[in-house]
């Protein structure tokens, strides 16, 4: 398919300058799709699209492009400020990150991460976390929360964000975001799936005026089968908003991407909120509205010094309505999705408006602190959004934690044990636990990586305040070098405390840009020599890992010495009580792995390395498709360090009496797609000039972004808008609606896919003599007729356990749908099942690497005690 042209960054009174994209590898297209689908068909927003449509009926033009955008970075309490429409009562929206907290304020909760919630593999937990995230963004007066994050899905190991999301498979990706949009959105809060799409490296993902930011070219099958998938499952659950990311796909910046916008999202994915940019990431006007951009943030262009205050949007987009260049039915679309999201959450009820500033901790400053004028006023008022919050916070830092090793059953420790602690780690940053803007340092203890994805601590509850609340027996040699005074004892069990950090890459930490770049996969501080150098004189060696992601551990693991190791991965605020849980064994360590380690980065294949510097624009193309992670190790038959999936527990469990139940019949290809319902009609004239000019005796602020025109640019404007010319679209443009591809049909696809295919159900008996909780994982295994080139496993659905004292015994029940057994089809663009009448492997267990129960659904029996296919 010829390559798109793009409209990129030009003024549309001037006429849009046409480029040539830069060229990605043959073969990976990002196809043109137009135009951007109406929403409101769906019968679950028919009601918020009712009440959105009515109001917009009766807005003006300016009050519409007032909406669709921010008033400019750092001009206002939050992180982003819409315009408002106040004479139709539609006040400002305030829009703040991050994935794990309420940024810049404070009296909230510093939450363990996204990667942490999604060690816990527990569905009860992360639904928690989500609600109790929902109501301190809604305490603060937040109506958009941007998070959670499920791309990058953590292709890279030394991606720099991996660890704001939830782990490195679709699935299990997919109900971290789902069950963590569904818990903020129960509090009224509009959750924001973030960042659309294969988003995978911090490095030269943004564009700038000197280059392009980085092309992620990613084959059709591919990009359905993994990266898509968690936003299929967040858009199934009804999430508000969708954050596009910096990078391109296919060569297309993601912002005017009609494709993924208009094409996957709107269309075959019916998704009904509103999509909105990353912070500077618009790189247009015209075509970015065209392809499916309803929301620009934080309003600025990315490409003229933000000291401007100039705009692709606001008062460009109410010049380009009057002009002609965007239809008129492309902002009301825009519009109403935006005005949807807001009464589908209930923000029309008795919302709070923002009581804290992003910009600033004084209570009193100026409203618009970019401005060069600013009135100034109360923006800080303390509110205390924590309520019982770290009771949850410390639930899954506790019950995420990884026991890798416990070799002669060193853990737990007694209450009366010996312990010499070792590494910075264990204890607070001396210059204080906020001392570091967005947590851009690592000194002391890692409960988050860097970034916009951090929060501030209110407290850090470290492992030293964790074992003085025991009143333990223990001396700490505060640093990340072997002391000579230890003076090691026989009855001494020596704990280390290590890190591995990451974050965004406007913050630069010790050599690392936001990814991994200096340190690999390597500890940080030197510790691996810390690891050696204590297990050369200890006997026994407790390792305590605080990471981003996966690490080597091939210099020490297999010391003699070192008898065990825990991943406590990035626990918040509740680091110490919550690792000392499990140390002392007042609970069992139920956590698994959310990603493979390794034994070498050799392991992993070449392309999932990080793309450092390429003349023009810099091409990731991902050649190993679907083989990332465990995926790529079976494929490779490489044994890995540790397994995805893989943890121990202070007791055992067997899995047993499974049955597997066939619940609706499979056929290739799904049913028939439902119809899209009806959507809001407006009229698609264009409005008159006057709804754009200034108000008389509008007082306003240097900077700040608005929507109107000075009367003689509406009226130039409006008398090309009424002439003949022709704007220059680009290529594919079409104003005429579709009806759908056959994929869709519903929120997330096709509702058909998500049927249940067959029910399972397995007991799990706690055989050991501690009382603990299991993990129960599904892999689906292709019959072996398949021709269709799949993964030996994948993970399909899992669930925990409740805490089973010994000997007792609980029935799980997990579940397969249609598209769990289907494949996309790059040629029908449908997902098919490739061999209907196939014996399906579902097996069961407690790792990817520990599967001894199986299923299958053609003789619709279970076994156990069977061969790990992997």
């Amino acid at each position: 398919m010829v390559a798109l042209l793009v409209l990129c960054c030009a003024s549309v009174v001037a006429g849009a300058a046409i480029q040539q994209r830069d060229p990605v590898p043959a073969g990976y297209v990002a196809a043109p799709y137009y135009p951007a689908p109406h929403g409101g068909w769906t019968a679950d927003w028919s009601e918020s699209y009712r009440k959105a449509s009515a109001l917009v009926s009766n807005m003006t033009l300016a009050e519409k492009t007032n909406l669709t955008a921010g008033t400019g970075i750092f001009m206002g309490r939050c992180v982003g400020n819409s315009g408002s429409a106040l004479r139709v009562g539609i006040p400002q929206l305030c829009l703040q990150d991050g994935p794990l907290g309420v940024r810049n304020t404070d009296h909230n909760t510093a939450f363990p991460a996204g990667i942490t919630a999604g060690a816990t593999w527990d569905k009860d937990q992360l639904y928690r976390r989500g609600v109790a995230i929902g109501e301190e963004f809604r305490g603060k007066g937040i109506n958009v929360h941007l998070g959670p994050s499920v791309g990058p899905l953590g292709r890279k190991p030394r991606g720099g964000r991996n660890w704001e999301g939830f782990g490195s498979d679709p699935v299990l990706q997919a109900f971290g975001g789902l069950l963590s949009i569904e818990g903020i959105q129960s509090t009224g809060v509009i959750a924001t799936l973030k960042h659309l799409i294969a988003n995978e490296q911090e490095q030269y993902r943004m564009y700038n005026i000197i280059k392009p930011g980085i092309s992620s070219n990613v084959d059709d099958r591919t990009l359905h089968e993994l990266y898509l998938w968690p936003f299929a499952e967040g858009v199934r659950s009804g999430v508000g908003s969708i954050m596009i990311g910096y990078n391109a796909v296919n060569g297309s910046a993601c912002s005017q991407n009609s494709y993924l916008m208009n094409g996957i999202l709107k269309d075959e994915l019916g998704f009904q909120g509103f999509v909105m940019s990353d912070w500077l990431a618009q790189i247009s006007g015209v075509a970015s509205a065209l392809a499916g951009l309803d929301m620009s943030m934080p309003g600025d262009r990315h490409d003229v010094p933000l000291v401007f205050g100039t705009s692709y949007w606001m008062y460009e987009y109410t010049r380009s309505v009057l002009n002609g260049s965007i239809p008129v039915d492309r902002l009301n679309d825009a519009t109403t999705r935006i005005l949807a999201a807001y009464f589908k959450m209930g923000q029309d009820q008795d919302y709070p408006r923002p009581n804290f500033d992003a910009n600033t901790q004084d209570a009193v400053g100026p409203l618009y602190p970019a401005a060069l004028f600013s009135p100034e006023g109360v923006v800080n008022e303390f509110v205390d959004v924590q309520a019982d919050h770290a009771v949850i916070a410390r639930e899954v830092a506790r019950d995420a934690i990884t026991l890798l090793k416990n070799e002669d059953d060193l853990l737990p420790l007694t209450s009366s044990a010996s312990l010499k602690i070792f590494g910075t780690d264990a204890e607070k940053n001396p210059d204080g636990i906020n001392s570091c803007a967005d947590q851009g340092c690592n000194k002391g203890t890692l409960g988050m990586g860097w970034g916009s994805g951090s929060a501030r601590y209110p407290y850090l509850n470290s492992p030293i305040d964790g074992l003085k609340d025991r009143s333990a027996n223990y001396q700490f040699f505060n640093t990340d070098s072997f002391p000579s005074n230890s003076n090691p004892s026989p009855n001494d069990t020596a704990i280390v405390f290590v890190t591995a950090d990451s974050g965004e890459n406007y913050i630069t930490v010790e050599g690392n840009p936001g990814d991994r770049t200096s340190s690999g996969l390597n500890l940080w501080h030197n510790g691996d020599r810390l690891i050696r150098d204590v297990a050369a004189k200890y006997a026994n060696v407790v390792v305590v890992v605080h990471t981003v992601g996966p690490i080597l551990m091939e210099e020490w693991h297999d010391l003699p010495s070192v008898k065990a190791v825990l991943f406590a991965h990035l626990p918040g605020q509740e680091a110490g009580d919550s690792l000392m849980q499990v140390l002392f064994g007042d609970v069992s360590p139920s956590g698994h792995l959310p990603y493979t380690l390794p034994k070498s980065e050799d392991d992993y294949p070449d392309s999932v390395g990080l793309r450092g510097y390429q003349i023009g624009q810099p091409q990731d193309t991902f050649t190993e498709g679907l083989y990332i992670d465990y995926k790529h190790f079976n494929k490779a038959n490489i044994t890995p360090r540790y397994a995805f999936g893989h943890g121990l527990s202070y007791t055992t469990f067997s899995f047993s009496d499974a049955t597997i139940v066939a619940v609706t019949p499979l056929t290739a290809t799904p049913p028939t797609r439902p119809a899209k319902g009806e959507t809001p009609t407006y009229s698609t004239a264009i409005p008159p000039a006057s709804e754009a000019y200034w108000p008389e005796n509008f007082d306003r602020i240097w900077r700040y972004l608005y929507s109107f025109l000075e009367k003689d640019e509406a009226d130039a404007a409006a008398e090309i808008g009424s002439s003949t010319a022709e704007y220059p679209y680009p290529e594919g443009y079409s104003n005429v609606q579709k009806p759908g591809p056959p994929a869709g049909g519903a929120q997330g696809g096709n509702p058909a896919l998500f049927e249940t295919a067959f029910d399972v159900t397995v007991t799990v008996t706690n055989t050991g003599s501690r009382a603990g909780k299991a993990v129960a994982q599904l892999y689906v295994q292709f019959p072996s007729e398949s021709t269709v080139d799949t993964p030996i496993i994948q993970l399909r659905d899992f669930e925990k356990t409740s805490t089973l004292e010994a000997g007792a015994s609980q029935t799980l029940k997990l579940r397969v749908t249609r598209k769990d057994l289907s494949i996309w089809d790059v040629v029908a663009q449908n997902w098919v099942i490739p061999v209907v009448d196939g014996d399906y492997g579902i097996w069961v267990g407690g790792a990817s690497d520990n599967l001894h129960l199986r299923c299958g659904t053609a003789t619709s029996s279970c076994a156990g005690d069977q061969t790990s296919p992997v």
